[in-house]
């Protein structure tokens, strides 16, 4: 039976199983309606969305959107028509669209039938539209923001233009006016053409339809002018005012008129711009909210608008709310239509394939097998098979995701977009090219490739053609059936289609075009084919999969070909791959103590180290088949010399193979030397998906010769028996651990930070081991003492670094807590001794806690130094003892030396400070005793102090032995001088003979022997060097000074006074002459009683003289301040008498009186007059001589209108 006679219906007949939005034929959506399926699936979806929508109509509903989601493929945009056919209640065929539905019975529900008669009968517009087509933009970067293409369609549904929205807003405002119509008539008779046809040419009848509106009244010329101008500019709508339109237009029409909105494909218009996604939604919210379930919004989308929202991230909480309605198209539902309308069989043909099915159900499913890990349709049973022979059930699914697939990477122009290939077509263009076949052919899945071929782009389509022309693959010049090239076409179908392996057993299920052909037969037809079209470079091998290549793919694999790969940067790939994929540990966790230990490891490939420099004590050393040590021997010395893990994989190159492979591919697209290739980032995304392969089958091959490589360890291969890659490469590090830090074992008990404090805090306790039988760790414990004390005799400290640096490594391999606790044990037990930043640091001057941060924070592990700690000898230490008790009078009761030294220290730390207070004294006043003394104290201690060692404390301490005693018994009397009476007693002297020595030239006429003798006395002690003994008898000499040096002062003071007493009297008498005596008085004679107070407190000759030359000096300032006020009043009365001269007005003029020039008083001593104190006369001569130089001076004196005053 041939295959055509099994069907139904013909399997040639004219089906118009393709849909296309725009598609308004009436024979078209009549065919449509007829043999429209509604499907299990499709029932509901029927329900669901009536029932929403019948919400609207008898009543209000914020809930006006539908989402209509599924596979490219899939009849959403078929279902989408329906809804409009049903809505809008279209007639064709005599018959309106829901009498369809009621005549073929395809609503099983009659609730949901009455449903959908209520939206029938229902006054409503509809307004279907491919958003893409009807958009202006013409790319993916300037796509309209939705409102204005539903904007564009709600105008040209009302009639208006949907180009120009300026031009249809003018439309609707001559509507709405009543004059449209006569506004259309009188442009054609203007213009000679339709306004519907010329409107869309704007720019060219501007003037036209300027004439006609201003003919009609509607505008002025300017107006229009000025409109014309703006209509020509961006039209700008709120998505708000857009929603009021509608609303309007809704209100207007009245009687529960409705709005519904079509719209084909939104989501591949929205594609990733969340922009115009959240436009959809603010157009949706307002319709909405405006028109209360009377306008709607129905759409279509690939992906569900869950999944859409997630990916575009905002908050599109509304969105999900108004589409309340979903509705997802399976590819179930495709099955179920595709079975229906074009695979039904007639019974006898159903019969005869259940009968074959029957007879070949175990041949069927050992022929029709998959290899990959996906689950795929098979046939269910005879009625399955029945339903659809002759294609397979895989073929359903398999054909949706090739047409998504090639949508999105093979399709040209708009057309497959549009869904001018349905999986409908698809399926009956493909059963229609083997009709003529006989009963037991299959349809293969590279049939599918001729309904679609026209719809590829050129990088596609012309490989196949050019594989026809190739001799190679086609040797007989054929036009049609070649193998080699069904082969190419089942790889390009395939090739975009994540979920299905291209590899030989899934390319023969899919080439098995007959029940009873040979698969093992195919199978090796199929293996040669892919041969020959690999050396014609048509096809590539990834590991196990074969991939189709594009013209340009093919370019690109001989550019890729061509790149040069060096060595090292396989080498470094395959480094990566092993020790960041594979094996990623980067330390080896030793299992001691519950894994304390850890060692980091280098990490060589073929002597190439990866990262790292090869700084730690151990390594994995991988060799590859390209390195040149091959044989046992080599290998063997190799892993001697170094101490590692040595990796010696098989020679199999085939890992190396795809690394070089994937190196080639990573240059070739770094380099991006193809940049002007149409479809080159899509070939540059296929290249890195191709380069993941690449890897992953280069770490599946290296994983599998990692399991099968020979390990050597310290010179001989490893015993391990494991397979896994990671538990052969732990067990192989372990030996090398036991090999290489063959001492750690000398920690047998673990500590940490927390037993240093507990070690501190029992005073050095010794700690057992974990048996409790010896020392802990006694052994790491000798062999650090040892390191220690090496370099104490070649005299160089031991920073904690270095300690640190030679017991981490091997061959201890000791970790930092266990040298920390070893230190701080040596320490403890007093065998080594610390400095930080060269100060001794011992429990006497540190607390315990600052030695435990010496020994465990990071910030000091170069500053702590230690050495072996010298003992210092009993002689020493009992030295040290008596020079304390001399010195500071204190005797420490402890022998231990460290707490000796500290006590010394802290106690001339002490004295040290009491002395350089001392030193301030003299800093003041240097004639106090001892002051020699002090400052050899001072330096002697502060040489002592600045000692760093214990042993170099003893020894200045020794050395210095007789310079402390020294020093002990010469400040004994100093301190008592400085902190007893003495100093005041030793100041009073001191101030006592500055009086006098400031007096003695005014008490030279004054024979005093008693006087003489007492001062001789005092200075005598004053200016002793050790006068402490002496000090005592100070007092009494100073009673005796004080009372001679008085009665010295009362004799001086007779003449001082008379002076004062003197020059008072002479001034008061002058100014008893004056107008202003009792204005001046009071203050002439404060000022000499103030002179007398002072006298009365003078306790000082020389002093008490200078008040007679005081008196005399005020006595002339004050004289001559009278004169100056005298002068004042002269002037003053002058200048009275010019103003007001004497004299009767009337009479004759009087001769004016000469007013007497004013006098001015000079007043000066006799002493300034002389210019000396005295005057010594021998001779009549000598009087001649000064009288002549007086009269001289005085006459100098003597100016014009001046008054000589002489004052002795």
């Amino acid at each position: 039976m041939e295959i055509k006679n099994m069907f139904a219906k013909p399997i040639d007949r004219d089906l118009q199983g393709v849909i296309k939005v725009g598609d308004i034929e009436n024979e078209n959506i009549r065919q449509e309606l007829e043999e429209y399926v509604v499907t299990k699936e499709l029932q509901k979806h029927f329900a669901d969305f009536f029932a929403a929508y019948k919400k609207g109509i008898n009543g209000t509903t914020p809930k006006m959107g539908v989402w209509i989601s599924g596979f490219f493929g899939s009849g959403k945009s078929h279902l989408l028509k329906i809804f409009s056919y049903l809505l809008d209640n279209t007639e064709v065929g005599g018959k309106r669209a829901i009498d369809y539905f009621i005549d073929d019975h395809k609503i099983e529900d009659p609730m949901v039938l009455a449903d959908m008669k209520l939206a029938a009968e229902t006054p409503t517009d509809v307004v279907l539209f491919n958003i893409d087509s009807k958009s202006d933009s013409n790319g993916k970067k300037d796509k309209d923001a939705i409102v204005n293409v539903f904007l564009k369609v709600f105008n040209e549904m009302q009639g208006f233009c949907g180009t120009i929205p300026y031009v249809a807003d003018l439309e609707r405002n001559l509507a709405e006016k009543g004059r449209y119509d006569e506004f259309k008539q009188k442009f054609a008779a203007v213009s000679g053409e339709a306004w519907d046809d010329a409107r869309h040419e704007f720019d060219f009848v501007q003037d036209d339809i300027v004439d006609v509106l201003v003919d009609m009244g509607v505008m002025s010329e300017e107006s229009v002018r000025n409109w014309c101008e703006k209509a020509t500019q961006p039209y700008r709508i709120s998505i708000e005012e857009f929603a009021g339109r509608v609303k309007k237009y809704i209100d207007e029409k009245g009687h529960n008129h409705h709005v519904v909105f079509l719209v084909d494909e939104v989501g591949q218009y929205i594609g990733d711009d969340r922009n115009l996604m959240l436009n959809l939604q603010t157009v949706t919210e307002d319709l909405g909210s405006a028109c209360n379930g009377k306008a709607w919004v129905i759409v279509t989308s690939q992906q569900d608008i869950d999944s859409i929202i997630k990916v575009k991230g905002n908050d599109f909480s509304k969105i999900q709310g108004r589409f309340d309605t979903r509705l997802s198209l399976s590819s179930a539902n495709v099955d179920a239509v595709i079975k229906k309308r074009i695979l039904e069989k007639n019974d006898t043909a159903a019969q005869t394939l259940r009968l074959l099915y029957g007879q070949e159900e175990t041949t069927i499913k050992n022929k029709i097998v998959f290899t990959d890990s996906v689950e795929r349709k098979l046939y269910t049973g005879k009625d399955d098979f029945a339903a659809v022979y002759p294609f397979i059930p895989y073929q359903f699914n398999l054909l949706g995701s090739v047409l998504t697939a090639i949508r999105t990477h093979g399709a040209s122009g708009k057309h497959l977009s549009e869904g001018e290939r349905s999986m409908l077509a698809m399926f009956k263009e493909s059963a229609v090219a083997y009709m003529h076949e006989q009963q037991g052919t299959i349809i293969p899945f590279y049939a599918f490739y001729t309904p679609m071929e026209n719809f590829l782009d050129h990088s596609h389509r012309s490989v196949i053609i050019k594989a026809y022309e190739n001799d190679y693959i086609n040797p007989d010049h054929k036009t049609g059936d070649v193998f080699a090239i069904n082969v190419l076409k089942t790889l390009f179908l395939i090739k975009y289609v994540q979920d299905m392996t291209p590899n030989v057993d899934n390319i023969t299920t899919l080439m098995m075009d007959n029940l009873g052909e040979d698969r093992i037969t195919l199978k090796e037809k199929v293996e040669e084919a892919l041969k020959v079209l690999i050396r014609q470079m048509l096809v590539q091998k990834n590991g196990e999969s074969y991939v189709f290549l594009t013209n340009e793919e093919q370019e690109i694999n001989r550019e890729i070909e061509s790149e040069d790969i060096d060595n090292a940067d396989v080498i470094h790939k395959i480094s990566e791959m092993v020790f960041e994929d594979i094996f990623t540990d980067k330390k080896y966790r030793y299992p001691k103590f519950n894994g304390r230990y850890t060692f980091s490891f280098n990490q060589t490939v073929d002597e190439y180290p990866y990262k790292v420099t090869k700084g730690n004590d151990i390594g994995i050393h991988i060799l590859t088949p390209a390195s040149d040590i091959t044989d046992d021997a080599m290998l063997a010395s190799l892993s001697i010399a170094q101490p590692d893990v040595l990796i010696a994989l098989p020679n199999d190159r085939a890992f190396m193979d795809e690394i070089q492979t994937y190196l080639k591919i990573e240059k070739f697209l770094r380099r991006n030397t193809t940049a002007s290739m149409v479809q080159y980032e899509s070939i540059k995304e296929g290249k890195r998906l191709e380069m993941r392969e690449r890897y992953d089958n280069a770490r599946l091959f290296l994983m599998e010769n990692l399991k099968n490589a020979t390990i050597y360890i310290n010179g001989s291969p490893a015993d391990i028996k494991a397979k896994d890659v990671n538990v052969r490469i732990q067990d192989a590090l372990h030996h090398l651990v036991d090999k290489v830090y063959n001492k750690l074992y000398y920690i047998d008990t673990p500590f940490d930070e927390s037993s240093i404090r507990k070690l501190f805090a029992q005073n050095g306790q010794t700690a057992l081991n974990l048996d409790q039988t010896r020392q802990a760790n006694q052994l790491a414990l000798d062999d650090v003492l040892a390191y220690i004390q090496m370099n104490s005799q070649a005299h160089l400290k031991t920073s904690l670094k270095s300690v640190k640096d030679r017991f981490m490594k091997a061959p201890y391999g000791f970790v930092e807590d266990d040298v920390e606790y070893l230190v701080a044990q040596l320490f403890r037990q007093g065998d080594i001794s610390f400095t930080v930043n060269g100060a001794p640091v011992s429990l006497m001057n540190k607390t315990k806690d600052e030695i435990i941060s010496y020994i465990t924070k990071r910030q000091f592990v170069e500053k702590l130094m230690m050495e072996r700690k010298i003992r210092i000898s009993s002689k020493d230490k009992n030295t040290c003892k008596d020079i304390m008790r001399e010195l500071l009078q204190i005797t420490p009761a402890t022998d231990d030396e460290d707490e000796l030294m500290q006590h010394t220290r802290n106690g001339f730390q002490k004295l040290l400070s009491q002395l350089e207070k001392v030193q301030v004294y003299y800093e003041n006043n240097d004639a106090y005793p001892g002051k020699t003394v002090i400052g050899q104290g001072i330096r002697l201690l502060q040489d002592i102090l600045a000692t760093r060692s214990t042993k170099e404390f003893y020894k200045e301490i020794v050395d210095a032995k007789d310079d402390l005693l020294d020093f002990a018994e010469d400040y004994e009397p100093i301190q008592g001088f400085f902190q007893g009476e003495q100093k005041q007693i030793f100041d009073n002297a001191l101030k006592s003979m500055k009086i006098y020595d400031d007096s003695k030239n005014y008490i030279v006429n004054i024979v005093n022997h008693e006087l003489e003798d007492t001062v001789k006395e005092i200075k005598r002690i004053l200016y002793e060097d050790n006068p402490y003994r002496d000090i005592p008898r100070l007092p009494e000499l100073l009673n005796t000074f004080g009372a001679l040096y008085t009665a010295v002062l009362d004799e001086q003071e007779k003449p001082v006074r008379d002076s004062i007493y003197s020059s008072r009297q002479r001034v008061m008498d002058v100014l008893r002459e004056k107008s202003y005596q009792e204005e001046k008085k009071d203050s002439y004679t404060h000022q000499f009683d103030d002179l007398l107070r002072r006298v009365d407190r003078c306790n000082n000759v020389s002093t008490l003289r200078s008040f007679a030359d005081q008196a005399d000096a005020l006595k002339i300032r004050l004289l001559n301040e009278m004169d100056a006020k005298d002068n004042k009043l002269a002037r003053e009365q002058a200048e009275r008498d010019r103003k007001n001269p004497p004299g009767q007005s009337g009479t004759k003029e009087t001769t004016p009186k000469v007013t007497p020039p004013i006098k001015k008083t000079k007043n000066v001593t006799i002493k300034a007059m002389t210019g000396t104190a005295s005057w010594r006369l021998e001779s009549p001569q000598d009087v001649d001589a000064y009288i002549d130089a007086l009269r001289k001076k005085l006459l100098s004196e003597l100016d014009k209108d001046t008054i000589i005053n002489v004052e002795f």
